[in-house]
């Protein structure tokens, strides 16, 4: 069906400008260098001069620039501004993350041990960490809306107690679990679902088994609805196994698994030997997941785990358990996939799920899957016209072809974090580096916005756009 205006068209003008900025620094080997260096100064140092939250100058130019394109806001009116603008455009709802991250020194690192848990520092962790990690995901729970948005959650944001317990794999500690649970009640109170995040190899396992372990508990309510996601790194060798044990545990235990799905964000920290070889390897695991997770159906990458018994019961066949799924994808192609399962009528029924990308990133794949929405949404009217047209008779019986022929609308989604500009800096210089990783998809970004921009200038000149 061919669209009348760009997909790009319903972005505004400051947001198309601060792209074209943000992604020509990002694919210039000449601009990038020094300002991943002046942003990482900035994330790291307490000098006055380079705190924007201190020096009044930088931090003008940063909230005019930077700051707007990738983060929501520094309060709650400014956060609401921002949500009410992307739904506005047209997605259903927003990821919303608090940026404020516990920084410990390289002493603290050093020193990490038990005494967090128990000794004489668990006070201070509780008191520093623990408890403004808490307060923090409160308030994001509080900005969020009820029946659309999803809240993002990340444990080693609660500092050293969350450390020390990850890496060696141990329950959450008391006050920590006393938090999570607090954190998790307010969600289920609001029906705002929390998206746990993925996190380094060094202390993923231990994030595995909390978000078992939290989803054994919220994930019974509702079936065939998430309150707990894990997110699930596709470029992991591991995953497919990891998601299949998870998916057994589900399926044998009756409850729903909320899987968020990624490509992965560590590729400069975790171990090489662990991750898959090639981006296409990455790529093929990504969709193949996808596919299985939307169809509910066993497949050739995430297979059904073997079964230890030996015998009859080795044979057996599990079904596959009911999922909540969130698709986190910068890449067009696997977007469109996924859609394409889901409007072919080849998704599983009950199955919740969303798409989503970051807020400043990948614009022209958020809203070639808002135009794909909009075209949806004008076939199923012309075909509810249709099926108004004749007799009462008539009517009847196209209603049950109107239901199985409807496009589905896939809900799209930003991933948006909020906080003060300091508190953002060190979120802005992930994106930053995240860019300078993905170099060819930034290029594709920033010519995009070219030539939107020209076709908007033609178009106010009386050039035909």
């Amino acid at each position: 069906m061919a669209l009348k205006n760009s997909p790009l068209s319903v972005l505004p003008l400051p947001t198309i400008l601060r792209t074209l900025l943000s992604t020509t620094i990002s694919s210039s080997p000449l601009l990038l260098p020094p300002s991943l260096k002046i942003m990482s100064m900035m994330a790291h140092s307490d000098a006055a001069l380079l705190n924007p939250d201190r020096n009044p100058f930088l931090r003008h130019f940063l909230k005019k620039t930077f700051y707007s394109q990738f983060c929501a806001g520094e309060n709650a009116a400014e956060v609401r501004r921002t949500v009410l603008g992307l739904k506005a455009i047209g997605f259903h709802g927003v990821i919303m993350g608090y940026a404020r991250e516990v920084v410990l020194t390289e002493a603290q690192q050093k020193s990490l041990s038990a005494y967090a848990l128990d000794g004489p520092e668990a006070d201070e962790c509780i008191r520093n960490e623990v408890e403004p990690w808490k307060q923090g995901n409160l308030e994001t729970l509080r900005l969020a809306q009820p029946g659309g948005d999803f809240v993002a959650l990340k444990f080693t944001g609660a500092g050293r107690q969350a450390l020390y317990a990850l890496q060696h794999r141990l329950a959450p500690p008391p006050p920590l679990a006393a938090a999570i649970d607090e954190i998790c009640a307010l969600a289920r109170a609001k029906d705002v679902p929390l998206l746990f995040d993925a996190e380094q190899d060094a202390v993923q396992p231990g994030i595995d088994d909390w978000t078992t372990l939290y989803q054994r508990k919220y994930n019974r309510r509702t079936p065939g609805h998430a309150l707990i996601y894990g997110t699930y790194q596709a470029y992991l060798k591991s995953t497919p196994a990891t998601l299949g044990a998870h998916l057994e545990a589900a399926a044998r235990e009756n409850f729903t698994l909320g899987v968020k799905l990624v490509r992965g964000a560590y590729i400069g920290s975790d171990p090489r030997t662990i991750i898959h070889d090639t981006k296409a390897e990455t790529d093929a695991a990504y969709d193949a997941i996808a596919s299985s997770l939307i169809r509910r159906q066993w497949g050739s990458v995430l297979r059904q785990p073997e079964q230890k018994q030996k015998g009859a019961a080795a044979a057996e066949s599990l079904d596959f358990p009911l999922v909540s799924v969130v698709l986190g994808s910068h890449n067009l192609a696997s977007v469109r996939k996924a859609q394409t399962l889901r409007a072919g009528g080849e998704s599983a029924p009950n199955t919740e799920l969303a798409i989503a990308q970051l807020m400043g990133m990948a614009d022209d794949v958020s809203c070639d899957l808002l135009a794909a929405n909009r075209a949806c949404v004008e076939e199923m009217k012309k075909k509810k016209k249709e099926n108004s047209d004749g007799s009462e008779k008539k009517k009847k019986k196209n209603m049950v072809s109107f239901t199985e022929a409807a496009p589905a609308v896939t809900k799209a989604y930003k991933y948006i974090v909020w906080g003060s500009t300091k508190e953002c800096m060190a979120y802005l210089l992930r994106r930053a580096q995240e860019n300078k990783d993905a170099v060819s998809r930034t290029k594709s970004a920033r010519d995009a916005m070219w030539v939107e921009l020209k076709r908007r200038v033609k178009g106010a000149l009386g050039f035909a756009a």
